[in-house]
C-alpha cells in the first residue's frame, strides 16, 4: 500500500478513536495532517480572540519545511500508537 492510502487510512481512523486524545495530541495530529496534506503553514495567525485557531496555527507553524512524506509518516505512527494504547 502506497503512504498515501496509509495516510488516508490513517486519517479515516482518527475520528474513530474510542477515547478522545488530550489538547496537545490534538493539536499534534492537526499539524501533521495539515503539514503532510497542504504543506508549510500558510495565511496569516489568527488574531488573540481567536485561541483554538492560534493553538492550531501555532502548532502547524512549527513544522515549517518538515517534508510532507515526513509528516505523513509521523501521523500514521501517531494514529497506530494512539489505537495501541486505547486498545490496550
Amino acid at each position: 500500500m502506497a503512504l498515501a492510502d496509509d495516510f488516508q487510512s490513517a486519517a479515516e481512523r482518527a475520528p474513530k478513536l474510542p477515547k478522545r486524545p488530550p489538547n496537545d495530541i490534538l493539536l499534534q495530529l492537526y499539524a501533521l495532517f495539515k503539514q503532510a496534506s497542504v504543506g508549510n503553514v500558510e495565511g496569516d495567525r489568527p488574531g488573540f480572540a481567536d485561541f483554538e485557531g492560534r493553538a492550531k496555527y501555532d502548532a502547524w507553524s512549527k513544522l515549517q519545511g518538515k517534508v510532507q512524506e515526513e509528516a505523513m509518516q509521523e501521523y500514521i505512527a501517531l494514529i497506530e500508537r494512539l489505537e495501541q494504547e486505547q486498545n490496550a
